[in-house]
């Protein structure tokens, strides 16, 4: 059970927040290409798909920072830099989560499928991006951000739709936004081994860029809405999340460890706000 235990944590199954972070823009695609009303099925395939593809995310990412995270203040005690999951075991447990997404894309159209291919190429990326540019939280926005097509293309909407786009890039920037604030917590310990985030890259001015960042995403949605044509909800969903965004501006101003990781885990607020008044706006 304790082996068992140690892979679970591995692929991040006891801390959710990452998937519920893909979990959200994913539904968002799926509602607007549905006009509100997705396939069902639909909706099982890609929740179960994103937490699948975010635990193979998470095992890949430790796996190419086994090396550094026994470094690492926060990431010491994880189950590769300390030994208790194995090189080998941790790349044939990616394989088997990679292996159990594919089989949950087959179930879709081939369109979706052959983006899928992609998709897995910027997952099995970003991890290594830190080590060779500061902006790693850019490559993560864009391997979050690919489900976006995917659920549209299998919802049976254009890729040449715009509002996809749109909120594909508005996807990028919140990601980048509250990965920074993660990257933040590990910055004194990213310096010294020599690991490149956009906490580092920002500097004195991280707080700034974030709140742009984030006043870019909110700019973007209201711009899908107006295309749309959406309920006024969706745009009060809008505004909620402005002010959940101060909060944690507020709660970071003095960027503290502690502080930095709960702004970051406060965006699973933002991403259900924005969710209710999605589809509280095609309910109306």
């Amino acid at each position: 059970m304790s082996k068992f235990y140690d892979y679970l944590e591995l692929t991040r199954f006891n801390k959710p927040i990452g998937s519920l972070l893909l979990m959200w823009p994913t539904l968002w695609a799926l509602w607007l290409a549905g006009n509100g009303t997705p396939e069902w099925h639909l909706v099982v395939i890609f929740a179960l798909g994103v937490f699948a593809m975010r635990s193979a995310g998470c095992v890949i990412n430790d796996y190419a920072d086994r090396k550094v995270d026994g470094h690492v203040e926060r990431t010491k005690n994880r189950p590769l830099p300390s030994g208790r999951v194995s090189e080998k075991g941790a790349l044939i447990l990616f394989a088997g989560l990679v292996l159990v997404s594919f089989i949950l894309v087959l179930l879709t159209d081939l369109k979706t499928i052959l983006l899928s291919f992609v998709g897995l190429g910027l997952a099995a990326l970003y991890p290594f991006m830190k080590r060779y540019t500061h902006l790693p939280q850019l490559f993560l926005g864009l391997a979050f951000s690919w489900a976006i097509p995917m659920a549209y293309s299998a919802q049976g909407g254009s890729l040449f739709d715009p509002i996809l786009w749109l909120l594909f890039i508005a996807n990028c920037l919140w990601t980048i936004a509250y990965d920074t604030y993660y990257a933040m917590t590990d910055r004194d310990d990213d310096i010294k081994v020599g690991i490149k985030s956009t906490a580092i890259l920002f500097g004195k001015n991280d707080l700034l860029i974030i709140v742009c960042l984030q006043a870019g995403m909110l700019l973007l949605l209201a711009a899908i809405g107006l295309l749309a044509q959406l309920h006024w909800l969706y745009f009060s969903s809008l505004l909620l999340c402005n002010g959940l965004f101060y909060i944690q501006l507020k709660r970071a101003e003095n960027r503290e460890r502690e502080a930095c990781l709960l702004a970051f885990k406060d965006n699973n607020l933002i991403g259900l706000s924005i969710f209710i008044g999605l589809a509280a706006s095609y309910f109306v």
